[in-house]
């Protein structure tokens, strides 16, 4: 037992009178305990960290965060704090440093607080008081003054609002720019500021208009169904008897440019199954390939769901090879996934140059081991959900000036939805500004190139 003196017992707050001229002030009061709703900010404050500081996606930083919340609606809110905080960032810090009198650290826990008590009033429609007093507690001591005095200006401000669309880091926007012309910009902060629609893949394309009808959406392409954001997309009509899946219409390009099916096709990369499923519905034989368990019993699911089928492995690409060569190949590579910034916006601050140089690298890797499994005269599709030329356009340049004979063979704009066309090269990619008017698509590359 130590032999230090202990503190003396505190008295009871209730029994404290004030002092003459000393009142407590409404931080100091606040006890965590006291809060409700507090946990569902502790874990945005969690994600945001595993994001910014550590660059762990979203997707996986929100499942460990929200494990101690029970109910959903907290988990949808705590989710929903971090990722408009993530979208607008750049302009939350804007406000964030004009009320500040010395420059705060871009990872100190008080800008974070700041940030998630200014998205949630700015954004969320939370009334200034809940967005503070869900915020303070998350800090103590010296931290907690300033988070409440910099919200307090901000708050006070004439006129304060976060802008339409909001900025896009000056780290993307300079890459992009420089990838795609500065005039591309604006449609990518327009993307990023508003809510994609939701993109539905019908197993049988001679329905389509049927679905489109029964859902209330439009139709792109033979096979889509567009319709705006679904609450519970499990409880649309159609949904348990696997009429259709969720799928935005860049990521159907792959299976498209291959067509109806007359063989046997390796989809490399598979998990969870979007492009399986096209191809099993286009009437492909299917082995779907995997590294992960646990999205590839996400894709299990998927196919005893629509009633479609195919073989599924989980295996390593980079150890693993199949017995026989495939009639054709679809390689959804590994990629940085700034294509799909929409709905993960977190891709905007995780993913910088060096990422892209080393995803580049298994790209290029994989696409090698791949071709090796394709029969002469055979396709390969290889595909990324990326806006980094380097993981496309000249992944491809790359890819050719090492295996000679390989072409590409450009796809029939026919057999691609209206509005996104095919480049000069043979190759597709979608760009943010693409589809602008019917509500956008996910950036996207892919090429089908043909063994000699």
């Amino acid at each position: 037992m130590s032999d230090a003196p202990r503190p003396p017992k505190p008295r009871s707050r209730t029994h404290q009178p004030h002092r003459s001229g000393q009142r407590s002030r409404p931080h100091e009061r606040a006890r965590p305990a006291d809060v409700q709703g507090l946990p569902a900010r502790m874990a945005a404050l969690k994600m945001l960290d595993a994001v910014l500081r550590r660059g762990e996606a979203l997707d996986r930083a929100s499942h460990a965060a929200t494990l101690g919340i029970k109910g959903s609606a907290d988990r949808a809110l705590a989710i929903a704090i971090a990722a408009e905080a993530l979208r607008h960032l750049p302009d939350l810090d804007a406000l964030i440093d004009s009320a500040t009198r010395l420059p705060m650290a871009e990872d100190a826990k008080a800008r974070q607080v700041l940030r998630i008590a200014l998205v949630q009033m700015l954004k969320l429609g939370t009334p200034a008081h809940a967005a503070i007093a869900t915020a303070l507690p998350l800090v103590t001591g010296g931290p907690k003054r300033l988070v409440h005095g910099v919200f307090g200006t901000i708050a006070r401000s004439e006129i304060i609002a976060l802008p339409d669309p909001p900025t896009l880091p000056p780290a993307v926007a300079l890459r992009w720019g420089d990838a795609w012309g500065k005039d591309h910009l604006p449609a990518a902060a327009q993307a990023l500021g508003h809510a994609p629609p939701l993109d539905l893949t019908v197993r049988d394309g001679a329905q389509t208009d049927v679905w489109a009808e029964r859902l209330g959406g439009i139709s792109l392409a033979p096979g889509h169904v567009r319709m705006d954001r679904a609450g519970d997309v499990a409880a649309l009509p159609g949904y348990d008897d696997g009429v259709w899946w969720v799928q935005d219409i860049a990521a159907t390009l792959p299976a498209r440019m291959l067509g109806a099916g007359h063989g046997h096709v390796l989809d490399m990369c598979a998990a969870p199954g979007g492009k399986t499923m096209q191809l099993a519905a286009a009437g492909w034989q299917v082995t779907a390939v995997d590294q992960s368990a646990k999205r590839n019993a996400v894709l299990d699911r998927n196919l005893a769901r629509t009633g479609l089928s195919a073989q599924v492995i989980t295996a390593d690409l980079l150890s693993w090879q199949p017995t026989d060569a495939a009639d054709a190949i679809l390689l959804d590579a590994p990629c940085s996934a700034t294509g799909i910034f929409r709905r993960h916006p977190d891709v905007l601050h995780r993913i910088g140059d060096a990422d892209i140089a080393t995803l580049s690298d298994l790209q290029s890797t994989l696409l090698a081991r791949a071709a090796d499994w394709v029969k002469p005269g055979g396709a390969l599709v290889y595909a990324t959900c990326s806006l980094e030329p380097a993981e496309g356009e000249e992944q491809i340049d790359r890819f050719l000036a090492t295996h000679l004979g390989w072409r590409i063979i450009a796809p029939d704009a026919a057999h691609l939805p209206t509005g996104i066309s095919v480049s000069s090269q043979g190759w597709v990619r979608t760009l943010p500004g693409t589809l602008a008017e019917q509500g956008g698509c996910d950036g996207f590359f892919a090429v089908r190139l043909e063994r000699p």
